[in-house]
């Protein structure tokens, strides 16, 4: 409703620019013993009719979805034991309107040159958008240095794996990578609510640098923690950020084992990115304790399990193509 480029944000701007005030009331139902005085107009809105009605006094009020101005020069009258933490007159009608009736106010402040929104007890400072597009930026390139270094760590445990040298601490640095970004993920979204339609460009690089991310870390967690890879995903996601920083406090919580002790994973993941079909990656991984187990497996035991020497053969193939990807230093 407020995002760049709607018609309410443009009438905002304008505000801004001009140095004028302004105080907007959504119309939920809820207004009938806070508002009086002031005329219905009961007109479509637009940003040109919101600028000019707003040269006048009092508050302006907008129907519930923001389409329709229905009552202009509007005197409020709040119940003055709501607690504000506003100083100003106008702010501190807003703040208190948005409580009592729970409903959306925006106050406009001409001398501090500021946008506030108010819902029910929530208040929000609307930054300007090259300030928050700027904001964006700033934090994808986090981002995009946060995804280097779980790409290295990535192929890192992809040649521990196949090299049965897999640590606890190993697992954790990924896993530990993973949630960083998804949080530094969730603050781009919020700029991303706020910039609207001039936030295009930012969510598709978003989208780029968290692709596949979540899967790899569902599969990590299925080849290390099983049936319970649930459960690990949501201890992880509880973890304050401080707690998250420390990978030794991923290993206690997590696998409560010994930061540098070997451990190896059913091989769901990597057997997922060769050419093996579902059902023998299934049957492989259902028969086996660990990757280990299946790498140093006997060709008549293999034999058994996949019915044939040509199905034999394609998997050692792979396998060995596999290896090859890792050692060149190739991402899957």
């Amino acid at each position: 409703m407020v995002a760049p480029g709607t018609s309410l944000r443009v009438a905002l701007d304008d505000f801004l620019n001009a140095k004028m005030g302004a105080l907007i009331v959504f119309d939920n139902g809820n207004l009938e013993s806070i508002i009086e005085g002031g005329f219905r107009v009961n007109t479509k809105f637009s940003a040109q009719k919101l600028v000019e009605l707003a040269k006048m006094d009092g508050a302006i009020i907008l129907s519930r979805d923001g389409k329709d101005i229905v009552n202009v020069n509007t005197l409020l009258f709040t119940d003055i034991s709501i607690y504000t933490k506003e100083t100003g007159t106008r702010h501190k009608a807003a703040e208190r309107t948005a409580k009592q009736a729970k409903t959306l106010v925006i106050a406009v402040s001409e001398r501090k040159n500021k946008i506030s929104l108010y819902y029910g007890d929530s208040s929000y400072q609307l930054q300007r958008s090259s300030e928050v597009l700027r904001r964006a930026s700033e934090t994808l390139q986090i981002l995009e240095k946060q995804r280097d270094v779980f790409n290295e760590l990535l192929l890192d445990l992809n040649s521990l794996e196949l090299r049965r040298h897999s640590t606890v601490n190993d697992v954790c640095m990924v896993l530990q990578r993973v949630e960083i970004m998804k949080r530094i993920s969730d603050v781009v979204q919020r700029y991303l609510i706020e910039l609207g339609k001039e936030g295009i460009i930012v969510k598709m690089r978003l989208k780029e640098l968290m692709g596949g991310l979540q899967k790899e870390e569902e599969l990590i967690l299925k080849d290390y923690f099983g049936l319970s890879h649930s459960s690990s995903l949501e201890i992880l996601e509880k973890m304050d950020f401080d707690f998250l920083l420390e990978p030794m406090n991923l290993s206690r919580l997590l696998f409560e084992e010994l930061h540098d002790k070997n451990i190896s994973p059913k091989g769901i993941r990597l057997l997922g990115k060769t050419n093996l079909i579902e059902r023998y990656v299934d049957l492989l991984v259902g028969n086996f304790e660990n990757l280990s187990q299946l790498l140093i497996a006997s060709n008549e035991e293999l034999l058994e399990l996949l019915g044939s020497e040509a199905m034999l053969t394609f998997f050692r193939e792979e396998i060995y193509n596999l290896k090859e990807k890792i050692n060149l230093g190739k991402g899957l």
